[in-house]
């Protein structure tokens, strides 16, 4: 078909894609490699030139997916690894494919980011090959179209053109992004003009949301929710999809995944999809399911930069519809983190979600807000006892999947209970009374990267809590890994018998999990 220069009015059928992130060059201008290229970048030209596929393609698609962080190795929601998502589910197997086009293991291809940018496009070249393109076809980026959105999983036309498209538009608009190690990768804006081959049929959804006429309407498979509630909808529960917004689209429509939300919000521009009717019950927040309407924003918690105004200010005003429609109270009661509803495992939003912005936008109050989880010092806590560190061990509790109830201040024979259940699982003594060991446990759940001097996050913040409570004294929680944290994980390492090097690995993330 023929070629269409593509700009945002090319995407006016599934909505303007406005790109925050972008660092935009003059149309048409010419692509330019880094003169002195950090080793994300390198990953990316040495890829491009191994298996012929264009490094700006490369570059433009893993932005899409991940910002181009690999995330310490962690899956997405759909089980995609690294900078290129590379996938291993039930439904798609790229994970798999790379490990055998490159010969690197699955575990490299997890954890290693050139690995991943290999494996990405050593997969595209795969697709290409079996496209029948030639070399000339291969270095014409436009060509590449019909591939993109074949990598991106998608069954359903309209889903994979919404994921091709996204990548054009990074290329059509450009990107300024940050990769591992601070490292800055520009992708100049230049003219693009897709060969969308049978996609070019697949347009849009049409319809409108049944229940938010501004959002687009595209429904889940039939076995990753349930028809009707068992209980009036009471609260809204905010989700950060860990995945891209067009990739979270196409899990929920897989049957093999067993999850979904009612609604999808995209980073940059705002776009909301809705994809269970409210009346139903979406799969995504265990203990809240029934009563709630879950909303997921694209992103991944430990990076700020999905969180853009243009989300927020989407988001807030279906926040606000919902509890105008079924009378549910604007404040941080009702309106919750996925990690604050009863029995749930998960942190999202987490520590990048800005509450009390997102409060204002709604319209609502942030009273109840997030939890305090630092303290200069831990207290021991029993039955009977109260306040904000109640709140705090009951909070974390129900974060873990332990049922403390109701984040209330209150040491009642609930939080008893589950923190009994948490002792036992994780092999402390099962008194029920949270005591340094405890709290040491409580606090350093969760993931586990490799930390040191210079890295910053809720990792980091989530480590310095935990050490004031191992240590006994104050580990000023920050989330900045300097001098005065290094000093105190090397004194924790000293006094636990642990390999003494300042550094925050696998065995002194075990001790401290372990309560030790």
């Amino acid at each position: 078909m023929p070629r269409i220069p593509l700009g945002r009015a090319a995407l006016a059928g599934l909505g303007t894609l406005a790109l925050v992130a972008a660092a935009v060059q003059p149309a048409g201008a010419a692509p330019r490699t880094e003169r002195t290229e950090g080793p994300v970048a390198r990953a990316f030209s040495s890829a491009a030139a191994e298996y012929g596929v264009p490094r700006d393609l490369l570059i433009a698609l893993g932005y899409s997916e991940t910002h181009l962080d690999g995330h310490h190795g962690l899956p997405s929601q759909a089980g995609g690894y690294g900078v290129m998502h590379l996938v291993g589910n039930p439904g798609r197997h790229t994970l798999e494919l790379a490990s055998r086009l490159t010969g690197d293991t699955a575990r490299e291809l997890r954890t290693d980011t050139a690995a991943n940018i290999r494996g990405g496009a050593a997969v595209l070249r795969s697709y290409a090959d079996h496209a029948g393109l030639s070399s000339a076809e291969r270095r014409d980026t436009d060509t590449w179209y019909p591939l993109l959105a074949r990598y991106g999983g998608a069954t359903d036309p309209a889903t994979a053109r919404l994921y091709a498209d996204t990548v054009y538009t990074f290329l059509a608009e450009g990107v300024t992004a940050r990769a591992e190690g601070g490292e800055k990768l520009t992708l100049p804006a230049r003219e693009v003009a897709p060969e969308r081959g049978a996609y070019g049929a697949a347009v849009a959804p049409a319809a409108q949301s049944p229940d938010y006429p501004s959002a687009l309407w595209v429904p889940a498979n039939a076995a990753n929710y349930a028809v009707g509630r068992t209980a009036a909808v009471s609260k809204v529960v905010i989700h950060v999809t860990e995945g891209s917004y067009a990739g979270t689209i196409s899990w929920f429509q897989n049957p093999s995944a067993q999850v979904s939300a009612h609604y999808v919000v995209r980073s940059s521009d705002g776009q909301i999809t809705q994809m269970v009717r409210e009346k139903d019950t979406a799969w995504h927040a265990r203990s809240g399911n029934a009563s709630g309407i879950g909303i997921e924003h694209e992103g991944y918690i430990d990076n700020p930069t999905w969180f853009t105004d243009t989300m927020y200010r989407s988001s807030a005003a279906l926040t606000a519809s919902i509890c105008a429609r079924y009378g549910i109270p604007k404040d941080r009661a009702h309106i919750v983190g996925h990690s604050e509803v009863p029995g749930n495992d998960h942190t999202d939003p987490g520590p990048n979600w800005n509450w009390t912005y997102y409060m204002q936008l709604v319209g609502g109050s942030t009273g109840g807000g997030e939890v305090q989880l630092g303290f200069p010092s831990y207290d021991t806590l029993r039955s009977g006892s109260t306040g904000a560190q109640v709140s705090a061990a009951q909070s974390l509790l129900n974060a873990q999947g332990f049922d403390a109830g109701t984040v209330d201040g209150s040491f009642g024979t609930r939080t008893a209970s589950a923190v009994t259940a948490f002792q036992q699982a994780r092999g402390l003594a099962a008194d029920g009374v949270v005591g340094a060991r405890t709290w040491t446990a409580l606090l350093s759940a969760g993931t586990t990267p490799a930390l040191s001097q210079g890295s910053t996050g809720a990792a980091v913040q989530r480590l310095q809590r935990a050490l004031t409570a191992a240590l006994g004294r104050t580990v000023t929680a920050d989330g900045d890994f300097g001098p005065g944290t290094q000093q105190a994980v090397r004194d924790y390492q000293s006094s636990r018998s642990l390999g003494v090097d300042g550094q925050v690995g696998p065995a002194t993330w075990g001790a401290l999990q372990a309560g030790r």
